[in-house]
């Protein structure tokens, strides 16, 4: 929502102790009192933290508003400057050596696997844009060829392109941890783990890590329109590039981005406990209402019309009929996670159109040609 009232912005320094991390600093207006000129600032902190180890002060840029919500004042304002977004400043053989800021470990003990919110420092000397990616070189040689660095693995960015610090000079990745187990015996085989995510879910702030990038136009925010519907359907970690948008759409006052259209979430994961960045969409909810709608698939807990587990596709089947109502009116879908969401999604959204007298094939190719058709599965 565009905010019409004066700005003041203010820097404040916080010192995060050990056994906490901070995600994002929420300034609660109600929190703020005036009084002969000195300001008392009670910052509701998101500690909600299991492993991370901050040792440093991080500067957290406020802007307080004489408005029912503050947005977050970010810099620097250049980064919306350029008219391209920036694509391969760091290539694989010549990759940014960054440092590891926090870990954090985002799911609860009843989730199946473990989930990391990574912090990555860059300096502001790698930046992105939202729903763009970072490559990642693990540490040691490729055991296919002997010699050579490991391969570059992909990971979409979590963060706005400020950062979750609001200073440009971060990113954030959301990992799962990729484990291996015995089909037979069920023992995990740690000789099969996943070399890279295995490295950022052990790394520990002020390890380096070599990132290239950043790459990808596909999942970018269209900003043209201020004012649109954005359709966000993620399963796992794919919700990475949403909780970018998100952050800029309703975290940040981007003086050139005032949205004020409807972003609409599909979350789906296996329980409560595999919720990730829940705590801030549910705040998301609270305060923007007329302009944010989440929906969450927990598959181990819910089940769909038929009686059968609730997956993502169940819950867009729900809503089929607004979602393709929004859709004839211009509103962008976006889809990211693991490939093995999209075949179930397509044949509800086949048999949804076929129910409302609609070819898919042409409707798609229709959605496709207006790029409003989003996807990055991996």
């Amino acid at each position: 929502m565009a905010h019409s009232a004066a700005v003041s912005q203010v820097s404040f320094a916080a010192p995060v102790g050990s056994n906490s991390t901070l995600r994002r600093a929420v300034l609660k207006p109600q929190s703020i009192s005036f009084s002969d000129k000195s300001w008392a600032f009670s910052l509701a902190l998101d500690l909600k933290s299991r492993n991370a180890q901050l040792q440093n002060r991080y500067i957290i840029c406020m802007s307080v508003q004489q408005a029912s919500r503050s947005k977050v004042a970010v810099s620097p304002l250049e980064l919306e400057d350029a008219k391209e977004p920036p694509l391969n400043l760091c290539k694989p053989k010549e990759p940014y050596t960054a440092t590891i800021v926090s870990v954090e470990r985002l799911v609860g003990p009843k989730a199946p696997g473990e989930t990391c919110h990574i912090v990555i420092d860059h300096g502001g000397n790698v930046p992105y844009w939202e729903g763009q990616s970072y490559g990642v070189i693990p540490p040691g040689e490729n055991p296919k060829k002997p010699g050579a660095p490991h391969n570059v693995r992909l990971y979409s960015i979590a963060s706005t392109r400020y950062g979750d610090n609001c200073d440009g000079k971060t990113a954030t990745l959301c990992v799962r941890r990729a484990l291996y187990y015995d089909p037979e015996t069920g023992k995990e085989d740690p000789s099969k783990s996943g070399i890279c995510s295995n490295f950022l879910c052990n790394s520990k702030p002020g390890d380096k890590v070599q990132i290239t990038g950043p790459s990808g136009k596909i999942m970018l925010l269209p900003e043209d329109n201020p004012n649109a519907t954005h359709i966000m359907i993620a399963t796992g970690t794919g919700v990475a590039p949403f909780r970018g948008y998100l952050h800029r759409m309703f975290t940040e006052d981007v003086p050139t981005f005032k949205f004020g259209g409807l972003a609409w979430l599909f979350l789906g994961v296996a329980n409560t406990d595999s919720l990730l960045y829940d705590d801030e969409f549910t705040k998301f909810l609270q305060d923007y209402p007329g302009h944010f709608r989440y929906d969450k698939a927990l598959s181990r807990e819910q089940k769909n019309r038929s009686g059968g587990k609730m997956y993502v596709q169940d819950k867009i089947e729900e809503y089929s009929d607004e979602i393709f109502k929004l859709l004839d009116g211009g509103a962008h879908i976006y889809f990211c996670g693991l490939k093995g969401m999209m075949p179930g999604i397509q044949d509800t959204l086949k048999r949804v159109a076929e129910q409302r007298g609609e070819s898919w094939e042409q409707k798609l190719s229709q959605l496709k040609k207006n790029k409003q058709w989003h996807v990055e599965v991996y």
